[in-house]
This record gives structure tokens, sequence and C-alpha cells, in this order.
């Protein structure tokens, strides 16, 4: 009944599944590529939704960027590989996506799938323009280089957290905004800006998967910034016990005020955005990142299972999502929920409440703000408005089929 009680959501939901439905409909003949998309849509749905807002060229580029990347994570990420034998792969990623022989198992599921049938991404991979493939081989060099560091190297102060998130997600941002220049739609983006893209990103994910990563079998994966969470527990996973749930909000906080400081560059990167199809591309995960960090800030669940935002949320996001007026509006609203939560008691609570005002301060300046009445969580609506909006949906869906 969750999304019956919430009748705005039902259409963009609909919306959302025609388009679910049209992505299975186009995946290409050619059996590399079809093995490439087929993959993108396992592993990462929203990803999948996300980048057919791109034209065909640089769609394939980014879709192999994202396997190629999304591959050298899954070695990171198998606790299982030994150092010595993790390391040296990690290295020389860059280099076996020229090899259409290569490949190494590793991962589960879907992702053991990609690494073990590697080659289709690899022939694709050398079916790309000269810049793009330089690009990607750019940022896949580098980002081995950094996950291997990391291996060897825990992450102890909060500048070892910006590394390892510029490593594995700020490079992503680098890569991105050389592969929208290398299409010929965008300029080069700074640097500065394209990695707090990937760092925004990446915290707000490091922070929501706290209880997988420290539950992961054989070996635990450890993020959190041991300057941060030294000062709630003597162990990070002392945090996911009840008995601490007091000291762990305040350090799930902590965590989240350091994210919303990639805020602000987040927004002066998309207002730079020329070409409406990388805007979208680009600011729909954004607007998902601020809303999961008002989601994530003063919630205990992040230590008990999974925080994500409602499906029919994410919908909206996605089909809300046209301008930058659209993301400054996005913006405003879910920093203004997260400033709701903020308690005065909280230790970090005058950084985080100087933070969101910063946000906000950014999105009002623009002069474009909507209202959207975004929620996270309960619903205002009677029986009688969900009946009319069930009817309506209806109607959509049966002007939708008739095109």
């Amino acid at each position: 009944m969750g999304v019956l009680s919430r009748p705005e959501e039902l259409v963009p939901l609909m919306k959302l599944r025609v388009a679910a439905g049209r992505i299975k409909r186009q995946i290409p003949p050619e059996e590399h590529w079809a093995f490439a998309y087929s993959m993108l849509q396992k592993v990462s749905r929203s990803f999948a939704l996300v980048i057919q807002q791109l034209g065909p060229e640089l769609r394939n580029a980014v879709c192999i960027f994202y396997l190629v990347l999304r591959a050298l994570d899954t070695v990171e990420d198998d606790t299982s590989i030994p150092a010595d034998v993790k390391v040296p792969i990690l290295q020389q990623f860059h280099r076996h996506i020229y090899n259409r022989d290569w490949h190494y198992s590793c991962g589960t599921k879907d992702y053991k799938v990609l690494m073990d049938k590697f080659r289709h991404v690899s022939t694709a991979f050398l079916e790309l323009g000269q810049g793009y493939q330089e690009a990607i081989e750019e940022i896949t060099r580098r980002m081995g280089t950094g996950m291997a560091k990391f291996i060897c190297k825990e992450v102890e102060t909060v500048d070892d957290y910006n590394e390892y998130c510029h490593y594995v997600a700020g490079l992503v941002g680098y890569g991105l905004s050389r592969l929208f220049y290398a299409a010929g739609t965008e300029d080069l983006a700074s640097d500065s800006l394209s990695n707090s893209m990937g760092l925004f990103l990446q915290k707000v994910n490091i922070i929501r998967d706290y209880l997988e990563d420290i539950n992961e079998i054989p070996k635990s994966r450890m993020f959190w910034p041991r300057e941060i969470w030294s000062k709630y527990a003597n162990k990070l996973e002392d945090l996911k016990y009840e008995e601490n749930s007091e000291k762990a909000v305040q350090c799930l906080n902590d965590m989240v005020t350091n994210a919303l400081a990639h805020a602000e560059d987040c927004l002066q990167y998309m207002s730079a955005l020329k070409d409406h199809a990388i805007f979208c591309f680009c600011a729909i995960p954004q607007i998902m990142a601020i809303g999961t960090c008002a989601l994530c800030y003063n919630n205990v669940n992040v230590f008990r299972g999974v925080v994500k935002m409602r499906r029919g949320l994410t919908a909206r996001v996605i089909d809300e999502t046209n301008t930058m007026s659209d993301v400054y509006t996005a913006f405003y609203e879910f920093s203004s929920l997260l400033e709701s939560k903020i308690d005065n008691n909280d230790p970090n609570a005058s950084l985080t409440r100087k933070r969101v005002a910063a946000i906000k301060k950014t999105c009002n300046s623009s002069c474009s703000l909507k209202r959207r009445g975004y929620d996270l969580d309960k619903s205002k609506y009677n029986a009688m408005l969900i009946l009319v909006a069930l009817l309506l949906v209806a109607i959509v869906l049966g002007m939708m089929y008739a095109k």
C-alpha cells in the first residue's frame, strides 16, 4: 500500500516501468554490446536508466567506462583474493582492457559473470573512438594504482578518506568530464569540481553501506575514517550494536556533515553543463545523493539494515529533473528535510546547520525554486485522493500505449 498512499508517485512509477521495458527492447544485436548493456542493467538498474539520457556514441563510451570500473571495483572488493595477487591485477588493469582474451574469476553473482566474460567488455572497448579509449585507460590506470595503495593501508584520517574517495570516485568524475569533452558537447570541467561530483556520490554510498561493508565475509571492509569514528567508539564495528545507538547516530551525523561539504561544488558543476542529455545524466544521481543524505541523517536504521529512498520517490526525481531549477529545488527541499532532523544536542549540529544553510543559500540565490513537496516517509493523502490518482494513472497508461 506504500505507493498507493502517495498518488503523486504513481504516474512517474509507471513511466519508469515503461522506460525499463524500452531499454530491454533496445539492447544491440552484436554479442559484445548485448552483453555490455544487459550486464549494465544487472549491476546497476538505476545507472542503466540514467545512461539512456545520452546519445548513442557517448552512451556506448559511458557504458563501457562504467563496466570497466565496475570490474576493477569487483577485484578490489573481493576480500578472498590475497593482497599479493590483488595488487598487481589492480595496477595492470588498464592494460588488460586491450586484451580480448583476458578475464579473472572473482566476485559473486552478476559480478562474477562480468569478470568471467570480460572479453565482451574489451571487445566493445576496442570499438570506441581513440579519444574515449585514452580517457578510459588513463582513469583506469590511476584508479587501479590508488586502489592498490589502499589495499595495504587503512583509512585513518579525513585526508586519507578524501584521498581514497578520490581514487575510487573522484577519478570517475574526471573521466566523465573528459568523455563529455571528447564528445564535443561540453567544455572541459575543472578537476576540482569533477572530483567533488564523484566524492559526494561515493561518500553517500559509504555512509549508506556501513552495515553491508562491516559484515563482509571473510573480512570487513572499513571505509569510515578512524579520525571520525574513534570519537564515538573503540572499534568501528561497535557502532552496529544497539547499546551503542546514541554514539552511532552521532558518528553517522558527523559522516553526513562531512559529505555535505561537496554539495555546493556539485551545484556549480551542473550549472555549467550545456547539453540537456548530459545534464540529466549528471543531475539525477546527485539529487539521489542529497536525498539519501537527508534519509540517513540521524537515522539509526543505517546500522540495522538497508536504508534507501523509496522507489516511488526515485521515479519522481527521474521524471521531474529537466532543468537546473529542478536541481536547485530538489537540493533545497532535501536539505530542508535534513535540517528538520538536526538535534541541538548533536556534537556537530552547528557545523551541519552551517553547511545546510550554505546549500540553501546557493539554491535560493538562483531565484528559480519551485515546490515539489518531496517527503521521505509519511503520507498525507486520504483514500478518495488515492482512487482519483489510480484513475488518472489508468488514463495516462492508455495514452502511452496508444502511442
